[in-house]
């Protein structure tokens, strides 16, 4: 197994490493992932369950703070990367700068594209090119009471108490 940051790849890499034919099935899935916890792990071991090959983009501290507000992330996008390359289930981890990641999976163009069950099929960003290419979109099921959202709540109700 590569130590964790090896598994890390800037997205011109990552394009490269993965547009050379390997037979290989690649699913993708995206997220913040601020603050890991059960809920991600189980999501993350679905979408492996799915792949030869799991492709995790993280979203950079900008784009976290454009899409949560100013006191998001908890965690800089470096330790929130190298945590989820440390899961058994990820296979490459990728950072985006961007809102989403429409452009990297126009350009991916994996087999199967991976959200929460949270999510429509029809509203999951770059489902349609996903579909177009061939490929699929799936909805992963949810661990219920397990969000960072929430956790983040909790914990600032025990700080108040």
């Amino acid at each position: 197994m590569n130590p964790p940051d090896r598994k890390i790849l800037e997205r011109e890499e990552l394009l490269a490493l993965l547009a050379r034919p390997r037979g290989e099935r690649i699913v993708f899935t995206n997220g913040c992932f601020d603050v890991l916890h059960r809920g991600h792990v189980e999501y993350l071991a679905y979408a492996r369950s799915l792949a030869d090959r799991l492709v995790v983009a993280v979203n950079s501290d900008d784009s976290v703070r454009r899409l949560k507000g100013p006191t998001r992330p908890l965690n800089s996008v470096e330790d929130r990367a190298i945590v989820l390359a440390a899961l058994e289930s990820v296979d490459y981890v990728t950072v985006f700068e961007e809102d989403t990641p429409l452009e990297l999976i126009s350009r991916l163009l994996p087999d199967v594209l991976v959200k929460g069950a949270d999510y429509a099929v029809d509203a999951v960003v770059g489902g349609r090119e996903v579909v177009d290419a061939g490929g699929e979109v799936v909805l992963a099921p949810l661990v219920p009471g397990r969000s960072t959202t929430e956790l983040i709540r909790r914990s600032r109700e025990a700080g108040s108490a």
